[in-house]
């Protein structure tokens, strides 16, 4: 049993399920844009599509730290390592063999195409579209001969992927059509995961630069960083405000707001402790905690829409329910003690 259990957990721990999230959330969000307006909406798809970006997510990280590794990139630290960068270290560490972890994102990448074609048959072509870029961007994010990661454009790909990709790829498998306000209530979910590899980014920035992983922050340095990192959090909260007030957006998602104080709190850590990557652990964790937030005010506020509009309270629960269950293992770590800043 101990055996059995040491196993489930090096395994759990290349997974990164806490970095998951991110490619939830857009799902969701385009999944609720169709439900609140009445323009059709399935259980089944709902959760297939959330599980199968949630493989493809665990696939994304363990890929990462394959080629990571392989092109000595991420090496563990002995002088303390922030948890919410980097590797997952179960290979520089030798708790998972490299030749095991690419056997297991393989399998992975395998599902996740086969649910593609299966879902391209039931809601037409344009999804089979959106799935192989989807992985096709998760693959040579760090894989040759593209590594889109080690170019200075990885960045941009998972902010395009993030957000247009998952959540209008989600959105068309429900309301069989394309949305401009589709668009624009999952595109804060792009840019603020790109925020995020921004953040993340700072603390690697010699590793990176090392082993030849010409990152936007290692092209361009950290006070770079910081200011795009700020501009990013502006443009996240301008597309939802202006999205409101040009009545694309439902009132309610200014829930997302919420988040305010989190976005400040990184900021201001970031801009004062960006030299000592030990002492930006509370930056990472708020930014984590502001992303949640934002998206999930988002989510709220298009399921407050929804029933505003009619939409049946029960399919709200069920919904609930899988959002839970997908969401609450990836915010457990949110939950411990924190460090202190």
């Amino acid at each position: 049993m101990k055996e059995n259990s040491s196993i489930l957990s090096k395994w759990w721990k290349a997974f990164r399920y806490h970095f998951v999230p991110p490619s939830m959330f857009p799902v969701i969000i385009g999944a609720l844009v169709s439900w609140s307006n009445l323009q059709g909406f399935s259980l089944w798809y709902f959760a297939l599509i959330l599980l199968t970006v949630i493989i493809n997510h665990i696939a994304l990280n363990m890929t990462d730290d394959y080629f990571d590794y392989l092109h000595a990139v991420d090496q563990e630290k002995t002088d303390g390592k922030n948890p919410y960068t980097g590797g997952s270290g179960t290979l520089t560490s030798g708790l998972i063999a490299p030749r095991s972890m690419k056997y297991v994102f393989s399998l992975m990448y395998i599902f996740v195409i086969a649910v593609g074609v299966y879902l391209a048959i039931e809601r037409g072509w344009v999804v089979l579209v959106f799935g192989l870029l989807g992985v096709f961007s998760s693959i040579f994010y760090t894989a040759p001969p593209i590594k889109f990661s080690h170019h200075g454009i990885g960045e941009i790909l998972m902010l395009v992927n993030f957000s247009v990709i998952l959540g209008l790829g989600s959105y068309y498998v429900q309301a069989q059509m394309l949305s401009l306000e589709a668009i624009l209530a999952t595109l804060p979910c792009g840019i603020m995961l790109f925020s995020m590899i921004i953040i993340n980014e700072i603390p690697d920035i010699k590793e990176d630069t090392q082993a030849g992983k010409l990152t936007l922050i290692a092209r361009y340095g950290p006070l770079f960083g910081i200011k795009v990192y700020w501009i990013s959090w502006v443009c996240t909260y301008a597309i939802i405000i202006l999205g409101v007030l040009f009545t694309i957006l439902p009132f309610y998602v200014l829930l997302s707001l919420l988040s305010l104080p989190l976005v400040y709190k990184s900021i201001y850590i970031l801009k004062n402790q960006y030299k000592q990557p030990q002492n930006l652990i509370p930056a990472n964790l708020a930014m984590i905690i502001a992303h949640a937030i934002t998206s999930l005010g988002i989510i709220a506020g298009y399921a407050i829409n929804a029933l505003s509009n009619g939409a049946p309270l029960l399919v709200l629960g069920y919904i609930c329910i899988i959002i839970l269950l997908a969401y609450l293992p990836a915010s457990i770590p949110l939950l411990l003690p924190k460090p202190k800043n």
